[in-house]
């Protein structure tokens, strides 16, 4: 084991932690699950959870219980906007790079970390979205986007999502900026008789939520042009399709430095 990848999963009680936990034992030896953090499930043995009984490792109630006893290479964050920061300073006061699947955090937090990363030599990984067709639709929306200027983002999660819009949506946004000049779209005199109808505005470009029972993730992106319009979408219909992103992540990080956004940045 003395060559493996030592790996700690925060909000590992969640769906995303679950499926990350899974994922992680099934690639033994490279990789080794070294802890487990939660505190809904303070004290629970993390093997009866999964349904790998013989997994041996006890759930922790924070990340500074774990690192009284255990070391970790990386941590792999699926927690809340709110505890998310915190993890990650951390993770890196210890010496562990963060991958982190939690959206939520702001330009502060981000320049906290880019601090803390250069201070510890250890990269933070933060990824809005781990499934690899998800990448590619924002490669490919990229590409559109040199040719149909007016285009609107419509994202659909699961209603237990608190945060809106998706760090797919605004990383997805953000790319088409890269090669789309900031245009107001629509007509000059439009106007909502509903406040919010026409969605959130990131330079123009108009991004629309949607919390729904049923859904899992998923995302189109909706360009127009004179007599065609193009979509492009990706669903992401169970959580196991964000797993080869989260090993890979884990895989790739320890190469990285600094605070890298996106998967893209480590596909070859």
């Amino acid at each position: 084991m003395s060559n493996s990848i030592r790996v700690v999963i925060a909000g590992v009680a969640g769906k995303m932690g679950k499926e990350t936990a899974i994922a992680v034992l099934n690639e033994q030896p490279e990789l080794q699950l070294v802890g487990a953090v939660d505190p809904r499930e303070d004290g629970a043995d993390l093997g009866e959870m999964v349904g790998v009984p013989e997994c041996g490792i006890e759930i922790c109630e924070n990340l500074n219980q774990f690192y009284q006893t255990t070391q970790a290479d990386v941590l792999v964050d699926f927690t809340n906007p709110q505890a998310v920061l915190q993890n990650a300073k951390t993770a890196l006061e210890n010496g562990t790079a963060p991958v982190i699947g939690t959206t939520g955090l702001d330009e502060v937090g981000m320049a906290e970390l880019e601090k803390l990363s250069a201070k510890s030599e250890r990269a933070v990984l933060i990824v809005p979205n781990f499934a690899l067709g998800a990448v590619l639709m924002m490669e490919f929306a990229r590409s559109a986007a040199r040719y149909f200027k007016n285009v609107e983002i419509i994202e659909l999660h699961h209603d237990q999502k608190i945060d809106a819009p998706s760090g797919t949506a605004i990383k997805t946004a953000d790319m088409i900026q890269q090669v789309r000049e900031p245009f107001k779209q629509g007509h000059p005199d439009e106007y909502e008789k509903l406040t919010g109808a026409r969605g959130g505005e990131s330079e123009g470009i108009r991004i629309h939520s949607v919390r729904l029972p049923g859904l899992i993730a998923h995302q189109e992106v909706i360009f127009g042009a004179p007599g065609q319009t193009l979509t492009i979408r990706h669903d992401s219909m169970h959580r196991q399709s964000f797993m080869p992103g989260v090993v890979l992540a884990i895989r790739k990080i320890g190469g990285l430095r600094g605070v890298v956004v996106g998967l893209d940045k480590i596909l070859d």
